[in-house]
């Protein structure tokens, strides 16, 4: 049994395309709203990100936050990978309030060295999660996909026992 069974994000740049990328290393199912037509930084024009992740459902506005908001909401659980923890995020203020407003658990973390962190939390919450993972995109905070690998790579490795598949 998979404490994650699903990896649910909006598929922007940075922390939301790299939990993709990893989702799909590891065949975890993805799940996720994207703003009408795909929208993401490196792809505004139509299909956008849904090109890609074809997985991901449009929100009937082109309003970034309806998708950070709606996320929250169909998860089990939120994990905000913020590697500037002092820099200034709209997103990841809008998640942080959407968690608290939903009663979702919620955590945010910075770097590697924070992912034992996450596994302890993610134990602590049981099993077959739907679990959101956001963050800034790329053009707030050029590292958040790098960072975003290091962590969760270790993560879903330890608590879904999972090898890459080849």
């Amino acid at each position: 049994m998979n404490k994650i069974a699903f990896i649910r994000t909006g598929g922007q740049t940075g922390v939301d395309r790299a939990a993709l990328d990893l989702a799909r290393k590891y065949n975890i199912p993805i799940l996720g709203w994207c703003p009408k037509n795909g929208w993401a930084e490196d792809m505004p024009e139509a299909p956008g990100i849904r090109a890609l992740f074809p997985e991901l459902k449009e929100t009937p506005s082109e309003d970034v936050a309806q998708r950070t908001r709606w996320n929250v909401r169909d998860s089990h659980a939120t994990l905000i990978i913020n590697p500037r923890l002092s820099r200034f995020s709209q997103g990841t203020s809008v998640t942080e309030q959407t968690a608290r407003e939903f009663g979702r658990p919620y955590l945010e973390v910075r770097s590697g060295k924070n992912a034992p962190e996450v596994i302890g939390w993610l134990n602590a919450l049981g099993y077959e999660l739907t679990l959101n993972i956001g963050g800034p995109r790329a053009s707030e905070c050029p590292e958040a996909y790098k960072k975003t690998i290091k962590i969760m790579e270790t993560v879903i490795q330890v608590v879904n026992h999972l090898e890459p598949k080849v």
